[in-house]
Parts: structure tokens; sequence; C-alpha cells
């Protein structure tokens, strides 16, 4: 089932403030708010029974019925963490107060992309790996670290692929794409202008986009073909883009292990191929 207070709080501050307000009110009150019909919740929100189904239905649901069958759901499952989903990181926290939180932080990370991923969706991009000529990866500062993870898979592969840490490289890489090849970006904010000004060139290639990225309306999201979306679950030290990192790095696992599964076989044979033994490494290090 679709996670409605996820998605909610992914896209809260990329809605108008008239569905913002709805939104707070859901996030704060999920329970109470699900006994209330479309017309009373517009009453307590101050705003429209138009507006709330609106608001609903951008955020990939039929209706306000359909919303709220999901929030009561989810709601059920939620009620005895609660308290645990709001801890943050304080200055007076021990070691093993940090190392519970942060994991913590990250796990709940994971569950919340799971459940805003969509199998067709993952599956056309898959496919869509599986026929592009290259696979062009775009990303910087902590999501070009994910981008670099997805690199080193699809070479065990023998998929070819490009990478570039420098942006301007990347930009030349988009501008010299063709329809042929495919773009893979990463980028959590959608925002970030560089990539998206190598969107921008491979849109005018016409090269085939997916991105990683948050639930959230965004530049990035709006200039893919197809988007896959992550969540996260930032501490204090939001900087460090600690959760959004692990959740772009378990979606590079799956698109892996999905291309790799479409040729099973084959696949296995490749990874024992380009398998580089530590021992014969080191023996080719050793002093003669």
């Amino acid at each position: 089932m679709k996670s409605a207070l996820l998605r909610l709080r992914e896209c809260r501050d990329s809605i108008s403030p008239t569905e913002r307000s709805i939104a707070d009110y859901l996030l704060d009150h999920p329970e109470s708010a699900m006994e209330c019909g479309v017309h009373e919740l517009a009453e307590r929100t101050f705003s429209s029974a138009s507006t709330i189904i609106r608001m609903c239905r951008r955020i990939g649901f039929d209706g306000y019925k359909d919303f709220r069958r999901s929030v009561t759901y989810e709601a059920a499952l939620r009620r005895h963490s609660k308290e645990e989903e709001q801890k943050e990181i304080s200055f007076s926290d021990s070691m093993e107060d940090v190392i519970e939180k942060i994991t913590y932080k990250n796990i709940i990370s994971l569950e919340d992309t799971r459940n805003l991923l969509d199998p067709r969706g993952l599956e056309q991009c898959v496919e869509m790996i599986c026929r592009c000529r290259n696979v062009l990866l775009f990303g910087l500062g902590a999501s070009l670290l994910a981008a670099q993870d997805m690199y080193l898979k699809l070479l065990r592969l023998n998929k070819a692929c490009i990478i570039n840490n420098d942006w301007h490289c990347q930009l030349l890489m988009a501008r010299n794409a063709t329809t042929e090849d495919l773009g893979l970006v990463f980028s959590y904010s959608g925002e970030t202008e560089e990539v998206l000004a190598c969107m921008q060139a491979l849109k005018a290639n016409k090269t085939p986009i997916v991105a990683i990225t948050r639930f959230s309306a965004s530049p990035v999201a709006e200039l893919a073909d197809h988007n896959i979306y992550i969540a996260a679950n930032e501490s204090t030290f939001r900087s460090g883009a600690m959760s959004s990192r692990i959740s772009q790095l378990n979606v590079v696992d799956i698109l892996y292990t999905a291309f790799a599964n479409r040729d099973h076989q084959s696949s296995l044979a490749q990874l024992s191929k380009t398998h580089i033994r530590k021992n014969q490494a080191s023996k080719r290090e050793s002093p003669r």
C-alpha cells in the first residue's frame, strides 16, 4: 500500500501554503484527522474540500477516501514507534545514543524508501539500462558517491557506463549524449544547479533520463523521464547527507540486482571473470 504520510512529508515544502497547512495538521494528528470526513477536515484546517482532494491527488491518490484508507493503515502500523521516530541527536548524547539514533534513522529511511518504490517503474528503468548503449552517471557531493557505486557494479557486469568526478566533464558528457544512451541522475534535493544543467543538455539531445531523487515536486523530477523516489530521515547534521545516501545506495543495489537477474547465468559468469583475488594483488605488489 502507498505510504500517504510519507508522501505528504516528503512533498510538504513544494506544495501551496494552504495545502501545507492541511499537510501539517494531518502529519501532527493523523489518527484524529482520519475520523473526519473531507468537509469536517476542511473546517478544521480552514480550507476547502476541493483543496484537500486536490492535495491527495497531487501525491498519487485517487481522492480523499483512498488517501484516508492509506493513512488509517499506516497510523496503525507506526503507532508503537512514533516517539522513537522523532528522536533527534542532542549535545548530551552518549556514544551509545548516537549509535542507536543514527542506526534507527537509517533503518526508517530504508523502510520509507521501500514504501515509495514502484515495482513497475523500476522494471521500466531496468529495461532502459538493458537497452541503452551507455549508462551516463551524474551527481555531485554525496550523490556522486552513490553514482560511483553504480559505476563499479555495472563495470563488473561489463555494461558500458561513464562517470566523471568533475562537473565540467559531466556537462560535456551530457552534451555528447545521444538517444541511444541513458542518463542516470542522482540528486536527493532535486535542485542542484549543476545537475540541472546536465539534465537540460541531455534533454536537448533527447537522451532518456532516470532520476533518483526525493518524493517531491522539483526541477530534477520534472526534467526526468522516469523518477525513482527515495526518502531520508536526516539528523541535525543534514550537511552530512547520511540517510539520503543510504537510501540512494539501496536503490543502486536494487537496480543492479534486477539488471543482473535479467541474464542470471551470464551475470554469474561475468562476476567470476571480473573478480580480483586479493592474494593475487598482494603478490604483484610484493618486492622481488
